[in-house]
């Protein structure tokens, strides 16, 4: 059967997934529910957003831009709000406006908290494509969209505000089939009603855990889709997290398999991301890792054999591609990465030869004049030395019999 993804295709901003085709190709990559079928090539063009660290939205708050206009529409133009926009990032492509104020600064979230708000969520034509009275996320860990992440903790206790989004920020050139279109700013209109600490990891029992490493992992998958393979590493890293944290609740030997097979995915899933980013050694290393739970995983194999390929290692590659193909034999992806790898082994190997051959002064036989053998270089001088010698004796024992004489 064909993985697909695991996200839905409704539901909260940044938590649905897309339904786009490429979407749906880059899919096939990930470890999902689905069992493995075809291992998908993985020659597309990085296209990385330029997305800004959370951390520096951790600041306080830069005062509003004096030439900053509001927008045409929107909630708070209705009311005649003069409340000025301000401009989160400073680039202009995020903005956040107080419609209703809150409780003060010291009342605005923490990251690492679980928060609670009302949402609606329109285009610039004023279609709604979302509303949401009661969206539950932790901040900080980029489960929503990012606009919100970074905005919602600039929110404080009962506030309303206005924010908008470049799709930069949003859904980006992908959209979100069916209802938010590629590159579509969206208008965000958000009450923050509650703010908590995040449950203690140690307390969760076996099914929440899992059900929230799942979360984590469903939301990497998301951004890979999407071809923000940083912020998918950031997911993938928070779920194995969830996964290795210690617990003083005793698990079931079926809740204990689950969470290895969460971990398992995870780890997969990470290596993808990192070898879109040519992070290689922290692929092989996450590659490693699966394999040493389940030496038998295709994906693991197949990876770990294009981390060693990309390093010109063709001949630790071949083996651990040939051991995946006979696991799936019939699985024509690592068939044609195994007949590459064995051509430029062979390849490489001719160069070595050619380049030994040389360093040794030993020229290849082609370049080698096919002479007569008994006119060596050497074979005149030792004939002359020959005769030279045998004319000094003579004159040595001409002058001793003249010398007797005398």
């Amino acid at each position: 059967m064909a993985s697909s993804g695991e996200e839905p295709r409704s539901g909260s901003p940044g938590r649905a997934g897309t339904g786009t085709e490429p979407a749906a190709a880059d899919a096939a990559q990930l470890d999902t529910a689905e069992d493995f079928e075809v291992l998908e090539e993985e020659d597309d063009e990085d296209d990385l957003s330029e997305l800004p660290p959370l951390e520096e939205v951790g600041r306080p708050p830069a005062p509003p831009r004096e030439d900053a206009q509001p927008p045409e529409q929107g909630a708070g133009d209705a009311a005649g709000d003069p409340q000025e926009w301000l401009d989160v990032l400073g680039n202009g492509l995020l903005k956040k406006k107080t419609l209703v104020p809150g409780q003060g600064v010291d009342s605005r979230p923490q990251k690492g908290q679980d928060v609670t708000i009302r949402l609606k969520a329109t285009l610039e034509d004023g279609t709604v494509v979302e509303e949401d009275p009661a969206l539950t996320f932790t901040l900080g860990d980029c489960d929503v969209l990012q606009a919100l992440d970074l905005c919602v903790q600039l929110l404080e206790m009962g506030e309303t505000a206005l924010i908008m989004s470049d799709a930069k920020y949003c859904y980006g050139a992908q959209g979100r089939s069916p209802d938010i279109p590629p590159n579509a700013s969206l208008t965000l209109e958000v009450e923050l009603l509650a703010a908590q600490d995040a449950p203690d990891l140690e307390l969760l029992s076996g099914k929440e855990k899992i059900q929230l490493a799942n979360r984590k992992r469903e939301r990497g998958n998301f951004f890979y889709q999407q071809a923000d393979y940083v912020l998918a590493i950031n997911s993938y890293d928070i779920a194995l997290r969830i996964v290795g944290s210690s617990s003083k609740v005793d698990f079931s030997p079926d809740e204990e398999a689950e969470l290895l097979d969460v971990k398992v995915k995870c780890l997969n899933n990470l290596a993808a991301s990192q070898l879109k980013l040519d992070h290689f050694k922290a692929a092989l290393k996450s590659c490693n890792l699966v394999l040493e739970h389940q030496p038998g995983n295709i994906k693991a194999l197949f990876r770990k054999g294009k981390v060693l390929a990309q390093q010109g290692e063709y001949r630790e590659a071949i083996p651990i591609l040939k051991a995946a193909l006979k696991l799936e034999p019939s699985n024509k992806t690592i068939h044609a990465e195994l007949s590459k790898l064995v051509k430029k082994h062979a390849d490489q190997r001719n160069v070595e030869t050619e380049m030994y051959r040389k360093m040794l002064g030993n020229p290849s036989a082609a370049n080698t004049p096919r002479k007569c053998k008994d006119k060596l270089p050497w074979s005149i001088p030792w004939k002359w030395l020959f005769g030279a010698t045998a004319i000094a004796l003579g004159g040595v024992a001409l002058s001793v019999v003249i010398a007797a004489r005398n």
